[in-house]
């Protein structure tokens, strides 16, 4: 064997099936596409939620709900992995970058501490929001809170 002569193994590849190619080939004419309409056409793409002119879906069911535009989303931090953290990486502040290396949020999110968990070392904590229980938890074992 050598590279004149390499081919796939007996029955893995199979011809691609030449469509319109003439009434020879069996596939001509019509080129497996049915007679007539629209999915017949060159082009044709069928838009989404489309139901053949029913009434679709996102139309027939009625619109609910309240969305606040207000709304400010967090992400939650426990102070047991603000613990691990400070352990694994020897701080003794912890802020929103620190964070951000880790993993734990991406750039553009809000961080918000929460009392989940025990602090054991002293520790400056930075965050955009703070729960009462993670403040206390956290001056309790001399830390401070620094919101921003």
């Amino acid at each position: 064997m050598n590279l004149s002569n390499l081919k796939p193994a007996e029955g893995s590849t199979k011809t691609r099936k030449r469509i319109g190619r003439g009434p020879g080939s069996g596939l001509g004419g019509t080129s497996t596409r049915g007679h007539k309409g629209a999915k017949s056409r060159s082009g044709y793409s069928k838009k989404v939620g489309f139901e053949g002119g029913q009434m679709p879906l996102q139309r027939r069911v009625p619109k609910f709900g309240f969305k606040n535009i207000n709304r400010v989303e967090y992400k939650a931090i426990n102070l047991d992995t603000i613990q691990n953290l400070a352990e694994v990486k020897k701080l003794e502040k912890v802020g929103v970058n620190d964070f951000i290396e880790a993993g734990f949020i991406s750039s553009n999110q809000l961080v918000k501490v929460l009392g989940n968990g025990t602090l054991t070392t002293k520790l400056d904590v930075e965050a955009h929001a703070f729960s009462k229980s993670a403040i206390a938890a956290i001056e309790a074992v001399g830390g401070t809170v620094v919101k921003l």
